[in-house]
């Protein structure tokens, strides 16, 4: 059964402000029981306060974090991903992003896909999947082909946690894209997409003469929002989730634009209650 969940990105000030049980007692309180760990530094401190959330509030963890770079990774530490993975009860590792130096070239993202998939390889072994979360920049085009696809053909063993606010700001529809890579998508990203309005201060600025503040809001009117509070049509998203079998579906909000992070969560619960998927928290 597809299931909502949270992205702990969401969380990662009010985590670092009032610690790791409180925060996840907080949005348990909402209604979300189920998580993805991502921005939380796996310290043996952080993960024992992960499993008091997991034993204490009932709450579920599907995946965890990981990278194939730096001082822990996926390559450099992997014994401790499996264990913290296995502690937590997680089934998924998810890379969040490729190494910027990884998108230099065709033959660089080519190179980073084949390190997936020899550690996708590894934590089948113990029962692991690996999986790989989008950006607008997987839709860049390599030699005619998007970055994206390129990381797929190569690393078949590797999922796709597909984020329909990233797709949508590389320019591709959510839903076509959902069931584009169907067979592929264990996770899905609930984030939805604004086109925010100018403050007044710029039509001030306008009616004063002045050009420059109105030409550079422009750049700005992209945001983040919650659930149901875009432009996204997650009702049809959600449909192609369920019906490509995506295991969970994960909100998440990067900004907040004046409100705190369990607001936003608590919007974006209560809008897809109101859309009908309260049966799937």
């Amino acid at each position: 059964m597809t299931r909502i969940g949270v992205q702990c990105f969401t969380l990662r000030d009010e985590i670092a402000s009032r610690g790791v049980f409180e925060a996840f007692r907080e949005v348990r309180a909402i209604g979300y029981r189920i998580g993805e760990v991502s921005a939380v530094p796996m310290t043996k401190e952080n993960v024992a306060e992960l499993v008091r959330v997991k034993e204490e509030l009932g709450f579920e963890f599907a995946s965890i974090s990981g990278g194939l770079t730096g001082d822990e990774s996926l390559t450099s530490t992997f014994d401790k991903f499996v264990d913290d993975a296995k502690t937590l009860g997680a089934d998924m590792i998810r890379i969040g992003m490729l190494p910027a130096e990884a998108m230099a070239d065709l033959e660089t993202v080519a190179a980073f896909a084949d390190a997936c998939q020899e550690v996708a390889v590894r934590l089948a072994d113990h029962g692991i999947r690996l999986h790989y979360h989008n950006h607008h920049v997987d839709f860049a085009k390599y030699e005619g082909r998007f970055l994206l696809d390129v990381i797929a053909d190569r690393a078949p063993l590797v999922g796709l946690e597909i984020d329909a606010h990233w797709v949508q700001r590389g320019g591709l529809d959510p839903v076509a894209t959902l069931h584009k890579y169907a067979g592929r998508v264990s996770m899905v990203h609930l984030k939805d997409y604004r086109i925010a309005r100018l403050p007044a201060d710029v039509y001030a600025a306008l009616d004063a003469g002045d050009r420059e503040p109105w030409q550079q809001g422009l750049q700005q009117l992209v945001q983040f929002a919650e659930v149901g509070e875009g432009n996204l049509d997650f009702p049809a998203i959600i449909e192609a989730s369920i019906a490509i079998g995506a295991d969970h579906l994960l909100v998440e909000q990067d900004e907040f634009y004046g409100r705190t992070a369990f607001e936003s969560l608590r919007i974006s619960h209560d809008n897809l209650v109101a859309m009908g998927y309260g049966h799937l928290f």
